[in-house]
């Protein structure tokens, strides 16, 4: 989950190791402060994203946004695929990524949590935001989505 996390948030593969090993070590120092007014995998995600949100804002402000995706940082498709049914699997995901790392901070925690499944309550949970505007932001981030998609289309 962490691994997925961190990946999602950083592409160079080094600066992710050290992402990842930063939200481990804020787990461990935070642990001590766990109340259980919530699930451990809520207050996971939640003390994770807190420090991915704050590697990313201190990436912003050191250098400029990366727009392209590395080949090799490209996770392997499903084997059984055919060659074409693969890379075209693997230029939609691409595709979806880069669209994803294009938006606001706060929608892409929203959106990568909606990819891990979580629903909206436990969204809201970690985020701090209502359970319905996770669902609006959701809906709304769908739809650029989609927008982005179908502009790249007609370009």
């Amino acid at each position: 989950m962490i691994a997925r996390l961190a990946a999602a948030y950083e592409k160079n593969a080094a600066a992710r190791q050290d992402l990842e090993q930063d939200i481990h070590l804020h787990l461990w120092r935070s642990l001590d402060v766990f109340a259980g007014q919530c699930s451990l995998i809520t207050w996971t995600y939640r003390v994770a994203h807190n420090v991915c949100a704050q590697h990313v804002g201190q990436a912003m402000r050191r250098r400029p946004a990366q727009g392209w995706v590395d080949i090799d940082q490209v996770e392997p498709v499903d084997g059984r695929l055919t060659p074409e049914e693969a890379t075209g699997t693997a230029l939609t995901l691409e595709r979806l990524y880069t669209l994803i790392d294009r938006l606001r901070p706060a929608d892409r925690q929203v959106v990568l949590l909606y990819l891990e499944d979580i629903d909206a309550a436990g969204i809201a949970e970690i985020t701090g935001l209502s359970a319905g505007a996770v669902a609006t932001r959701i809906h709304r981030i769908k739809a650029l989505l989609a927008q982005g998609f179908k502009a790249e289309v007609l370009a």
